[in-house]
Order: C-alpha cells, then structure tokens, then sequence
C-alpha cells in the first residue's frame, strides 16, 4: 500500500503544480490586467471575465496538492511490514515511530496540505473587483465597503502562502538530513532563496500600495512568488516518484 500512496502523492502534486501555474494562460488571453501591476488573484476576481476559469484552476491546484500532501503524509506514517519493500522509498517505509523521528517530513507535508486546503478556500472566496487597476474598487476597499470576502481572502491567502514557505522549507531540510528526493535536495534550497526574496518583495509591494505610495511591480514581485511555489512542488512530485523507482 505505501508504494502506491507515494505513486499517487507524486502524481497528485505534480497535477496540482501544473494547475497552479493556469495564470500563465493571460500571456495569450486577454484579461484586460496588467501583470506586472496587478494581483495574480484579480484575474479571479467577480467582475473579471476570466474569473470563473481561474478559481476553478485554483481550486483545482488545492484540492490537488492537498490530496498529494495527505498521501505524502499517509505514507510516512504508515506501518513498516515485516521487511522492506524494494518497491517502497525509504521515506515511507518508517513506522510512526520512526516518523517522529523524523519530524522535518511531517511539519512539511502537513504545511503543503495547509497549502492545499488554504488555496481551494481562496478560490471559493474572490474578490468583488480589481483594486490595483479600478480607483472605485481600491476606494471602496480602503473604506470598507467591499464584500466580506475581501478581509477572508486575505486571510486565506495569508495562510496558503505560509503554509507553502514551511513546506518549502521543511521539505528541503528534510531531503538533505534525511538523504532523500536527490532532485529536491540539489535544487531545493536555490528556490527556497528565491521564493524568500519575492516574498519580501511582495509583501513590500503590498505595503506600498496600501499607503498609497505606487505598485513598485506588485504584479511581477507576486506572479515570480507563485511560480516558484509551482516549480518546487513540480520538483518535490518528481523527486517522489524517482525515488520509488
């Protein structure tokens, strides 16, 4: 059973980095936004015309990687059997025990199934309208009087992203210490260190807009943060399953 859980968690993950990259698509359809200025959740938004594709892209992505990291998590706490299966990675053949003695690997896939589930919350909570590129909007959320599902998905954004730098993290700690995932162990900590510097520059970006003070390339800061999220769980998903092998 182990074996086939960690094949599914590979292909689960590697399905669900390929959906959260559906953005990618405004490179060739017209959205009408700005994605060097513009929040990549805008394209989901309730008045965009595309936003009914893109939070079904979302939810996708999340219930996707979500499932992948409770097959992840699954497999390291299964039960050994009575002597190893060449068919199962050695991460997954430890007995609960072992497991918690490994604790890098449960703090990082429970952290990308927060990941998951937080980023199919965002899909079902969108915003009403585009604040970077419509004054109306940006004035009607400055005063409160945007929907409710504006401050959640805040939140729910808040969460999915930190739940993916944790899991990034502990991932690849985990891949270095414990002597898995060569894939990840090699490339992993260049991509934590990416994914760390455009999220200081989001998050910049975010503050500047908010005080009024310009964009400073929020859109490009963001959509750089998120690809690099796609691109380590593509990694983590085929380090998994050459591993089995």
């Amino acid at each position: 059973m182990p074996g086939k859980v960690t094949r599914a968690s590979a292909v689960l993950l590697f399905l669900g980095a390929l959906a959260y990259t559906a953005w990618v698509l405004e490179v060739v359809v017209r959205t009408g936004l700005d994605p060097v200025r513009t929040y990549v959740s805008e394209l989901a938004a309730a008045d965009q015309p595309l936003g009914g594709l893109f939070r079904a892209t979302d939810l996708a992505a999340g219930l996707l990687v979500l499932a992948g990291a409770v097959a992840g998590l699954l497999a390291t706490r299964a039960p050994a059997g009575p002597a190893p299966d060449p068919g199962v990675p050695r991460w997954a053949r430890a007995d609960t025990g072992a497991a918690a003695r490994r604790p890098w690997l449960l703090v990082g896939w429970s952290a990308l199934a927060l990941f998951g589930a937080a980023t199919a919350l965002d899909s079902r909570l969108p915003l009403s309208c585009a604040p970077t590129v419509d004054p109306e909007c940006a004035a009607r959320e400055t005063a409160g009087l945007v929907p409710a599902t504006h401050a959640a998905h805040a939140v729910s954004s808040g969460l999915a992203m930190t739940g993916a730098l944790v899991a990034m993290v502990a991932l690849t700690v985990a891949a270095r210490r414990y002597g898995l995932w060569r894939p990840l162990a090699r490339t992993g900590p260049a991509l934590v260190a990416l994914e760390l510097a455009a999220t200081a520059w989001t998050l910049a970006a975010v503050a500047a807009f908010e005080a009024g003070r310009g964009l400073w390339s929020l859109g490009a800061g963001q959509r750089l943060q998120v690809l690099l999220v796609a691109v380590w769980t593509g990694v983590l998903a085929v380090s998994v399953a050459r591993e089995r092998r």
